[in-house]
């Protein structure tokens, strides 16, 4: 689509104009050279989602300001349960909200994109940023953990907490060992991902999306198992973007657990992404005060806020999708309480409505 068509779509924001319908190469390519857009702005990160989920609409907007892009929002019109639909900035990402040049064009886009969902009449719209914008409805539940990756793993080893260099240590007396690969590692991952999402009583996504982001990303994601002997006990999906090391969709056997696995594997990670130049570990999202939240903190990282934003439309509260929500509570002992074959096959069919 010639750009001067693609500018002339979309209403005017003040000096800024939005285009409902963004040129693919003009998105690439902001997103490409913004410094603080994640992989989750990205058009692979789109593909997989769209791929995976059919039913989550996009509805992306691209802000102008004469001839140059100015900012982006990558959107999806999702279900919501029971009923209705909300608009999520970006589904299955801990990052994708707003990614703009400066707060005129992201308020722009966040007022367009506030129009966009009274007229269909969903139930919010949630914006996940990683700096706040304007004066929107903050949640502070959310927080991650960066931290700096030096080339000599001593200094890396060093800089780890007494208590988790220990963990490490017996791990590796244990005779766990890491193994980085791809597709063919995938099968016991899912089995470890899908019987710990169990565990926690939420539904695991389906092993069709880890296929699709194995083919999408490439050379750009790994899965990383801690075996002991053949079977892996802990793993880790993980992403390198730009100069960061993500291990995203982290999981870990009861025994693995009770064998510090999860310190054996970040911390080889870690090693794994150093020897290649990566400068960042990036730990990923917790709830403050969850078992998680602590597990990080221990590695010595200060928390960082995730402030997500919402504008709310057809309710009155900001949503909270959160297994800490009380009622949550009898549907979580229930679904701990399945067998692994009947939560396997039902998870992925329910894990759309948690983006």
């Amino acid at each position: 689509m010639p750009l001067e068509d693609a500018r002339a779509q979309g209403p005017a924001h003040g000096g800024v104009r939005i285009d409902t319908n963004p040129p693919a190469d003009a998105w690439e390519r902001y997103v490409d050279a913004h410094p603080h857009a994640s992989l989750f702005h990205g058009l692979t990160w789109q593909r997989s989602l769209e791929r995976t989920f059919p039913s989550y609409q996009p509805c992306h907007r691209i802000a102008w300001r004469g001839d140059s892009v100015c900012g982006v929002l990558p959107l999806y019109r999702v279900p919501a349960l029971p009923f209705g639909c909300s608009l999520i900035s970006t589904p299955l990402g801990v990052y994708g909200g707003v990614c703009a040049d400066d707060e005129e064009a992201a308020l722009a886009l966040i007022e367009d994109a506030s129009s966009h969902a009274r007229r269909i009449g969903a139930r919010y719209v949630e914006f996940r940023h990683e700096r706040p914008v304007g004066s929107l409805l903050t949640k502070d539940l959310y927080v991650t953990f960066l931290r700096a990756i030096h080339p000599d793993p001593e200094v890396n080893a060093l800089g780890i907490p007494g208590q988790k260099r220990r963990g490490i240590r017996a791990a590796e007396s244990r005779g766990l060992a890491l193994r980085p690969g791809g597709a063919e590692l995938l099968a016991d991952f899912y089995d470890v991902y899908s019987r710990n999402m169990r565990s926690l009583g939420s539904p695991a996504f389906p092993l069709r999306l880890f296929e699709i982001l194995l083919e999408e990303f490439g050379p750009r994601v790994r899965i990383f198992g801690v075996f002991r002997g053949d079977t892996m006990t802990s793993a880790a999906f993980a992403f390198f973007h730009r100069d960061r090391v993500m291990p995203y969709y982290c999981a870990s056997t009861k025994e693995g657990m009770a064998d510090n696995t999860n310190e054996c594997m970040y911390w080889n990670i870690m090693r794994y992404a150093a020897e290649r130049g990566f400068k960042v570990m990036d730990f990923g999202r917790s709830k403050k005060d969850s078992g998680s939240y602590h597990f990080k903190r221990r590695w010595g990282v200060t928390p960082t806020p995730l402030p997500y934003q919402y504008q709310l439309v057809a309710q009155r509260e900001m949503p909270n999708l959160s297994p800490n929500n009380p009622k949550f509570a009898t549907v979580i002992w229930t679904w701990q309480r399945m067998p692994h074959t009947i939560t396997r096959w039902l998870g992925p069919k329910l894990s759309r409505y948690f983006p």
